[in-house]
């Protein structure tokens, strides 16, 4: 049995699994809300409230995983820990909980996201768009079966966007819709560094995951435009009542109270995103970091060798 912990910039994640009859099960799986990424652009650290929230999460994941007959577990910081000062004090502190952290690299983390959408599509000659919007990267990988073509991580994500495009001294419709305006030109020139080399792969399926992605497709499926989906048409359309559920601080059918902060920055991300691929259509996809991570601890027995020969931080051993 394995555990993998994929520590995000916006939520942490805990998934417990193992393998069976030549397929993985999902035994268990938690998330919290930490986070961990927010204030970072203006102040490179981790904030004392989030430093604080990160270690109460993990101290709860870790009696969750004591419950359990580990074999390994595995805990990947991504783009909050790349980016900040005091990151190591959080992986030391981490430590003296019982939970040993590595650091991943933007393209790592790629890697790994692949691998875990793919598990759940058919094994076909699709040649597909993958995308993962995390709290402070993206990732953005065009692959065919097991191999990638293009491989990315850009700096650009919900929490980042909130906290640079969406303060909370915005409080008239005008605002918003400058701000909205504003954050989705932005993005659109983040994606559009690699629109080009994107569009020469000739996809045809496109995919995204991440909480982002999951609340804006909820959305778009309670307003009758399909399950499971986002289209920029869709979105295009929902603009003047999702701005109206933010201004108002109304509800919205398909949102999730916890999220709303993070929907108008996840929203111009997405059409910034859209429109630089050339995108029409996307689908959510449930798999992501944590299932590539189970997949890849669970298929590959000789840890340390395939973890350096893949310059993938090693997996730890479940201590008793």
């Amino acid at each position: 049995m394995y555990a993998c912990i994929d520590l995000g910039s916006n939520s942490f994640h805990l998934l417990i699994g193992e393998w069976d009859n030549g397929r993985i099960e999902i035994v268990e799986r938690w998330s919290e809300k930490v986070q961990l990424g927010e204030d970072v652009r203006q102040t490179g650290n981790i904030s004392a409230a989030a430093f604080k929230r990160g270690l109460d999460c993990l101290q709860h994941f870790k009696l969750q995983m004591d419950s359990y007959p580990l074999e390994r577990y595995w805990a990947l910081g991504t783009n909050t820990f790349r980016v900040t000062e005091n990151a190591q004090e959080f992986i030391l502190a981490a430590s003296d909980l019982g939970i040993d952290i590595s650091i991943i690299s933007g393209v790592q983390e790629a890697v790994l996201i692949y691998a875990g959408v793919i598990t759940s599509l058919p094994e076909d000659d699709s040649r597909r768009l993958i995308i993962d919007i995390g709290g402070g990267s993206t990732e953005v990988i065009v692959g065919e079966k097991h191999q990638r073509l293009i491989t990315e991580s850009l700096a650009i994500g919900s929490v980042a966007w909130r906290d640079r495009f969406f303060p909370p001294s915005i409080n008239t419709i005008e605002k918003y819709e400058q701000q909205l305006d504003l954050a989705t030109a932005s993005a659109k020139k983040v994606f559009s560094e690699a629109a080009p080399a994107i569009r020469k792969t000739d996809w045809n399926e496109a995919y995204a995951s991440s909480g982002t992605v999951k609340m804006l497709a909820l959305i778009c499926g309670e307003h009758g435009y399909g399950e499971g989906k986002i289209s920029i048409a869709a979105l295009k359309e929902l603009r003047p009542i999702v701005l109206a559920a933010i201004v108002s601080n109304s509800e919205l059918a398909g949102l999730r109270e916890r999220r709303r902060d993070l929907l108008l920055p996840g929203w111009a991300i997405m059409i910034g995103l859209m429109e630089a691929y050339g995108v029409q259509t996307i689908r959510f996809s449930a798999t992501a970091l944590r299932e590539g991570m189970l997949d890849f601890m669970v298929k590959n027995k000789k840890t340390l060798q395939v973890m350096e020969q893949s310059n993938l931080p090693e997996v730890s051993f479940a201590k008793s």
